[in-house]
């Protein structure tokens, strides 16, 4: 039987996951990452410690599956987004990675939108300048460190590093590129207009392919270090978003994910390259041929329920709390919670918005407030879909659902009732990993397109149905959304 490999250097860890050809996972191992905040907004990881970590976690994934690198068809990899690593022209890291949650480049998407123009950079990239993504980064770079930056030869991002050390060659992703604010999402290919703008050098620029391509092979000083075999393929890949998706089987229009984890994640496939006007929805390329993608980010989903247990309810676990706040009324008797504990990102590009309870009164008590958390989140989730909706959402379309705070069925009740929409689940929970070797099965010919192996490989679960409580939702949201626009001028204050 062939079996296939998906790694993911995230945040947090370096994984690597070994499926069948049935989607079967057959062996999972994690590397945990360290992360480094040297200074206030910054945010770095050293590219070493990737490749010691995914080093590690193939060997072990190897040996718990009791499989050698033979074994092994094609390897799929994602990642991060937006981090920027630079090398010089030995392929030697010249600085830590500045990693996506890194808030130092201000001034340096100031820049840009100057140079380039707000409206066009959208038209042109999907985005607005965002602090980010690795263009603003590049310039930081230049503007700060000028003996780095003349030593620079090559700019990866961190899975494309870890392609690098596996293969000594230079490629990325299309669904990775665009989000570096250097790619034309539309002809899915660098932007001539945005480097010569920034002055980046277009050599410095690894080619980008579909995530379904074969980039290169193991090599074999990759094998020695992994057990990988030497001249195994490895594909394209892609962005963590847009693997997570092909692991959930969106892959077109009428299949929308919402993943609910520490951030919350709407992604919703487009056959066609469209923008939202005004830069409040993310466009990128999708990890499959001819296909993109609208994305909207609330940062703080399950991470809002988490904040609120750990300082509010310690002592309780999480089901007798989310029991308390099924007992309490949908709309929390007039109770709203607004979930930008960390800033917000959709629809609200604002890195001062402030969480918030309104509307308390001695009538409620922690079931009340509980609840009044996981309706906001779902108001913020909601946000994303109106947005998408605006721009042009199919007339049928499935939700599915995933992510740790998706587990809940509670939760995932009241944000059926507040999307107004049946919710799916998935029989996997590995994410990007496995969407990596999904792209992956692809390249190895088991499977003729992404469709076809997520068709094969991915069950659906238990669906959960709107409830009666949509029509109150649909009331109180209408609430919600005006409390941003009421607060804004007071969180800038605070």
């Amino acid at each position: 039987m062939p079996y296939l490999m998906g790694l993911d250097i995230s945040t947090t860890g370096a994984k690597a996951l070994i499926i069948d050809e049935t989607g079967a996972v057959i062996a999972v191992a994690n590397t945990p990452q360290p992360i480094s905040q040297p200074q206030p907004l910054w945010s770095e990881q050293n590219p070493s410690d990737w490749w010691e970590g995914i080093s590690a976690s193939i060997r072990r994934a190897l040996a718990e599956s009791g499989l050698s690198g033979e074994d092994i068809s094609a390897i799929g990899l994602t990642g991060q987004m937006h981090g920027l690593v630079l090398l010089d022209g030995d392929g030697e890291v010249l600085r830590p990675s500045i990693l996506w949650n890194d808030q130092r480049t201000g001034a340096q998407c100031d820049a840009m939108t100057a140079r380039i123009g707000g409206r066009r950079l959208i038209e042109l990239t999907g985005n607005p300048a965002v602090t980010g993504f690795t263009a603003p980064k590049i310039l930081w770079v230049r503007d700060n460190e000028p003996a780095v930056y003349a030593q620079a030869k090559q700019v990866l991002l961190p899975k494309d590093y870890i392609r690098y050390k596996l293969t000594d060659a230079y490629a990325t992703d299309l669904a990775g590129a665009a989000g570096t604010s250097l790619l034309n999402v539309a002809e899915r290919a660098w932007s001539a207009e945005v480097l010569d703008a920034l002055e980046i050098p277009a050599e410095w620029l690894p080619p980008v392919h579909e995530g379904t391509q074969v980039t290169s092979t193991i090599s074999a000083a990759g094998a020695a270090a992994t057990g990988l075999k030497a001249g195994t393929p490895v594909v394209g890949g892609g962005g963590d978003q847009a693997a997570g998706a092909v692991g959930m089987g969106c892959v077109a229009p009428d299949k929308i994910g919402v993943t609910v984890g520490t951030s919350g994640v709407v992604f919703a496939p487009l056959s066609n390259y469209a923008y939202e006007s005004e830069g409040r929805l993310h466009a990128f390329c999708h990890a499959l041929p001819d296909t993109w993608h609208f994305m909207g980010v609330m940062l703080s989903a399950a991470g809002s329920l988490q904040w609120y247990k750990d300082s509010f309810a310690p002592d309780i676990d999480f089901d007798s709390l989310l029991a308390e706040a099924d007992r309490v009324p949908a709309g929390c008797e007039g109770l709203f919670f607004l979930p930008y504990l960390t800033g917000e990102r959709t629809p609200h590009p604002d890195p001062l918005a402030r969480g918030a309870f309104v509307g308390m009164t001695t009538r409620h008590g922690r079931g009340h407030m509980t609840r009044a958390v996981l309706e906001g989140v779902a108001f913020g989730l909601k946000d994303s879909f109106t947005l998408i909706d605006q721009a042009g959402l199919p007339e049928d379309y499935e939700v599915r659902i995933s992510g740790g705070g998706a587990k809940s069925p509670v939760w995932q009740g009241i944000i059926a009732d507040v999307l107004a929409a049946p919710l799916i689940n998935i029989n996997t929970t590995e994410g990007g990993a496995f969407g990596a070797a999904i792209l992956a099965s692809v390249a190895a010919h088991l499977y003729d397109d992404v469709a076809s192996a997520c068709e094969a490989m991915i069950e659906t679960g238990e669906q959960v149905a709107v409830g009666a409580n949509a029509a109150v939702y649909a009331e109180r949201y209408e609430i919600y959304r005006a409390l941003y626009p009421a607060l804004k001028g007071i969180f800038a204050e605070l």
